[in-house]
C-alpha cells in the first residue's frame, strides 16, 4: 500500500502542474518545462490528526514572461486548481521560481 499523505501530495503537484500550464498557455505562455513538488505535513489536532498544511514548490521555463505576470498567473493557477480547492480548509502555500 502506498502513503495516502504522498498520493494526496502526487495528485496536488499534477493537477496544479496541468492548470498552470492551461493558465499560461492561455496568456499565450506556453511553458517549455514545469517541475512541481507538494509536501503535504500531518498534525496531531485534538483527538485525532489531521492534514495542517500542504506546500507546493513549482520551478517553471517560459519564454517572454515577466516575474510579476508569472507570479500573477501561477497565484490563479494555485486558486483555481480543483484540488486546491477541494483542499480548501488546509493551509496550501506556493513557491514558485521562474528559471531562466
Amino acid at each position: 500500500m502506498r502513503d495516502p499523505l504522498a498520493l494526496l501530495g502526487a495528485a496536488h503537484a499534477a493537477c496544479l502542474a496541468m492548470t498552470v500550464a492551461f493558465i499560461l498557455t492561455e496568456a499565450g505562455h506556453a511553458p517549455k518545462q514545469l517541475k512541481v513538488t507538494a509536501a503535504v505535513d500531518i498534525s496531531k489536532v485534538g483527538a485525532g490528526f489531521a492534514i495542517t498544511s500542504i506546500a507546493l514548490d513549482l520551478e517553471a521555463r517560459v519564454d517572454g514572461l515577466g516575474a510579476d505576470q508569472f507570479r500573477t498567473l501561477t497565484e490563479a493557477a494555485k486558486a483555481n486548481c480543483p484540488v486546491s480547492k477541494a483542499l480548501a480548509g488546509t493551509s496550501i502555500s506556493l513557491a514558485a521560481r521562474l528559471l531562466s
